[in-house]
């Protein structure tokens, strides 16, 4: 019956508090303290990551179907591996709004995956309610709808053309126009427009609430917005490549993927040349550096810029090559995936990213978590190899979180050092 003015998310997870504890009080006859303590509502979030687990399996299962070279264990071993990645795992245990936001949207992939768009903008709403920016990932399931009615009628006017040169994945930059041509045919045709959205209407329904929402809020934060201003952070998406190039080094930094990327780079210097001239444009005129970021030194982050981005003003700029290689891996692990698929997931990660202007890594977990599910089975080994890394980085992170604790010299409080 409290709100505290800090808090800047819609109260999701505290009604679902309240609709777990209080049958359980009503059940087990429990009284005083225990009813809202601590560990309680911790337990919520236990909850919820057994239920991410079951979904990933459900999820991997649903998208790679087709695959029938993977091994249920395999399956499994993939879930397990990403129901622990750290930056999700780690509030597992602590009363965040992460791992029912996460729950409420994979619970609406799947839903969409299976044709239930009704029950998926429902779950939808539900993420929304525990993380405003979630609504991104309601787009992302209506955007699956209509990128495989694209892929269908592409595929149909190939046949037409009988036109073996264009690719419905990927190909040349003429490819690419022709592609970007069609697509704007097929949803500017009042007849398809029609059928996409007969199609999609549950998820325009909640888009149209939360356009409603942000226009009787004021905005999309709730609480103290003076400290959560949206901007144009384009080298957000840089962080959450290197981000995906670290968890996932057993798939993208292998010795095959950099031959690839340099033969790629002799093939083709005038585009790299011209995406690195962009990239430096961006980051000279776009990075922000939030006040959180300087003074807030409980997190990862504020060592990586210290220790990283503080060193020197150039360093910002020499990171750029980095950048290139882990966009082109990341893009080179998803050219199974059709090209409006690519496009879609493309648009919904600028703007999960792009707006904010914290550098938050708990912002990168279901981008990282929607890319990961899509890309191919990786070897055992490399599964194995993930994982092994996954249970190391949460064993350091919880060891610091428990054991180097500190105090701040204006506080008496006891500061904890976590994500």
């Amino acid at each position: 019956l409290q709100w505290d003015p800090m808090i800047t998310t819609l109260p999701g997870l505290y009604l679902v508090s309240v609709g777990i504890v209080k049958p359980a009080v009503w059940l087990f006859g429990w009284t005083g303290s225990v009813v809202c303590s601590a560990g309680m509502l911790r337990f919520i979030n236990l909850l919820f990551s057994a239920g991410n687990f079951y979904l990933l399996y459900l999820l991997l299962s649903r998208i790679h179907q087709k695959n029938k070279a993977v091994s249920g264990f395999q399956r499994i071993l993939s879930a397990l591996t990403l129901a622990v990645f750290p930056t999700l795992y780690f509030f597992t245990f602590l009363y965040y709004t992460d791992p029912g936001a996460v729950f409420f949207t994979l619970f609406a992939y799947l839903m969409c995956l299976y044709g239930n768009h009704k029950t998926s903008a429902l779950l939808g709403f539900c993420g929304f309610m525990f993380r405003q920016t979630n609504i991104v990932w309601t787009i992302f399931c209506a955007g699956n709808v209509v990128a495989e009615r694209l892929n269908e009628a592409w595929k149909t006017q190939l046949q037409k053309k009988k036109d073996e040169k264009i690719s419905s994945r990927k190909g040349s930059f003429s490819d690419l126009v022709r592609i970007l041509q069609f697509l704007i045919e097929y949803l500017t045709t009042p007849k398809n427009l029609l059928t996409v959205t007969a199609l999609t209407w549950p998820y325009i329904t909640l888009v149209a609430i939360f356009f409603g929402f942000v226009f009787t809020n004021g905005g999309i934060v709730v609480g103290d917005r003076s400290s959560h201003e949206a901007c144009l952070h384009f080298p957000q998406l840089f962080y959450f490549l290197s981000f995906t190039v670290f968890f996932s080094f057993p798939h993208l930094l292998t010795p095959t993927k950099i031959r690839k990327f340099l033969l790629s780079l002799q093939k083709h210097p005038v585009q790299y040349s011209l995406i690195a001239v962009i990239s430096l444009f961006l980051i000279w005129k776009f990075t922000y550096v939030h006040k959180y970021l300087l003074a807030d030194n409980r997190h990862y982050t504020f060592y990586v810029w210290r220790k990283v981005f503080q060193r020197h003003e150039l360093v910002k700029y020499l990171l750029v090559p980095v950048y290139i290689f882990a966009g082109w891996s990341f893009a080179d692990t998803l050219k199974s995936k059709s090209i409006f698929w690519i496009l879609m997931y493309s648009v919904c990660l600028l703007a999960a990213t792009v707006p904010q202007k914290l550098l938050e890594f708990r912002y990168f977990i279901l981008p990282f978590l929607i890319y990961r599910l899509n890309i191919p089975f990786p070897s055992l080994y490399r599964q194995l190899t993930e994982l092994a890394f996954y249970i190391a980085v949460n064993a350091i992170s919880f060891y610091l979180f428990l054991n180097r604790t500190f105090q701040w010299p204006n506080s008496d409080e006891i500061q904890r050092f976590m994500w």
